[in-house]
């Protein structure tokens, strides 16, 4: 036998043995593969020949199954929530009313894991015992069939920040915090997305469907920071583009980096995106651009909400007019959407909360009206699937959510 069918034997029984270690399960109807990922490990065919089509593509098995609804309708949960009483609470809204789904924090928007991973975990300085056995809570949802997506708060982690000081934004040689006492990490920074895909595989292994990355962006108001921060802009320094356009690269390429990386384990990618990107070419502080994300998930999540509209769409008042602000927003994005030739699935956020903070004359009282009149806009628009924001996860009861004829 001559060295090179050695050598391809090898590399086989390498694969081989790969599969029998790993909790993984074929894909059915899948092609011939010339290269196969499994836990990072890449194994190539010798001299690009084609391996067996009976090795094309593997998808890791949770163990947890969960049957897609016919359209997504969910409710956001605090790991506070998840690991506490409110937990029960909200699997009967869920039981009793026609929503299907919890979008759990699972890293949340100070950087910390909302459970404790095993103490050899990468992440174990991180975790936090919010959630006390997430695979149980997940367990809990597969029998009672609530869809699980598991939120991931990317570039905004303070916890991070200040453990690699070298990978978030700093001013006079220090951390830069915002108004509001949050650090951010650099999106610039390839490490900075292993973290967080690292992360997010962990989510997958545990049983989550989908994995939802949040704040996937820059700072808010950056464009009037940029001269001031000091950051390195790592392999995108050197571009022939302008600074606005660059963070816009780096933005759109971790989505499709954390898509990628993410196929071998059979979960959808969704990302929360300001709504107001859907009406401009691109927001150019924050580096997000709606057309660039979209082309790398499988669900795009506008964050929709009427209270967090300034006079936009020709409404002076946009909280008082819910109908009427999604349903002029929802034009926006299908038209964006339109040009896609492979459009994600859009699943807004819609507001059941109350913006006191508007002020008097400003906002109103969010209750069943205010949210069946968000759900009637964007069915009447094509749109079935959303998701229902409360930062305190109190949700409105009495809502109607069934999905319009």
């Amino acid at each position: 036998m001559g060295w090179k069918k050695i050598f391809t034997l090898g590399l086989l029984c390498l694969l081989l043995f790969q599969i029998s270690q790993a909790n993984i399960v074929l894909a059915e109807g899948e092609t011939t593969a010339k290269e196969v990922t499994l836990h990072h490990t890449r194994v190539f065919a010798y001299e690009n020949k084609e391996l067996p089509e009976t090795v094309a593509r593997f998808v890791y098995d949770s163990g947890l199954v969960f049957a897609y609804p016919d359209a997504v309708r969910g409710v956001y949960v605090t790991g506070h929530s998840a690991g506490g009483s409110r937990f029960e609470t909200l699997t009967k809204l869920i039981e009793t009313t026609d929503l299907n789904t919890m979008v759990i924090d699972i890293k949340d928007d100070f950087g910390n894991l909302t459970y404790e991973p095993a103490a050899d975990s990468p992440y174990a300085n991180i975790g936090q015992p919010y959630i006390k056995d997430p695979r149980k809570m997940l367990e809990v949802m597969e029998d009672k069939q609530i869809y699980p997506i598991a939120r991931i708060v990317v570039f905004k982690d303070t916890e991070l920040a200040k453990m690699k000081p070298e990978w978030s934004f700093k001013q006079d040689g220090k951390i830069w915090f915002n108004g509001r006492g949050e650090a951010f990490v650099n999106p610039f920074i390839k490490e900075v997305w292993d973290y967080n895909v690292g992360i997010a595989i962990e989510a997958a292994k545990l049983g989550f469907q989908e994995i939802q990355f949040d704040y996937v962006r820059f700072p808010e108001g950056f464009e009037t920071r940029d001269d001031i921060l000091q950051y390195s802009m790592g392999e995108y320094q050197d571009l022939d583009m302008d600074n606005v356009e660059k963070r816009v690269e780096a933005v759109s390429d971790f989505v499709a980096y954390a898509k990628e990386k993410l196929e071998p384990y059979g979960v959808d990618v969704s990302v929360d995106i300001f709504g107001y990107t859907a009406t401009i070419p691109a927001a150019p502080g924050i580096g997000q651009n709606f057309t660039r994300i979209s082309e790398h998930v499988d669900v795009i999540s506008s964050m929709i909400y009427p209270s967090h509209w300034t006079s936009y769409f020709g409404i002076e008042k946009p909280d008082l007019e819910p109908y009427r602000l999604v349903t002029e927003y929802i034009k926006a994005e299908n038209e964006k959407l339109s040009q896609l030739e492979t459009p994600p699935v859009s699943r807004p956020w819609i507001q059941d909360f109350t913006a006191s903070y508007l002020g008097p004359g400003n906002y109103l009282e969010y209750g069943v009206e205010e949210v069946e009149a968000q759900i009637r806009a964007l069915n009447e628009n094509g749109i079935t699937e959303f998701l229902l924001w409360d930062a305190g996860n109190s949700y409105t009861e009495g809502v109607d959510y069934t999905p319009l004829n």
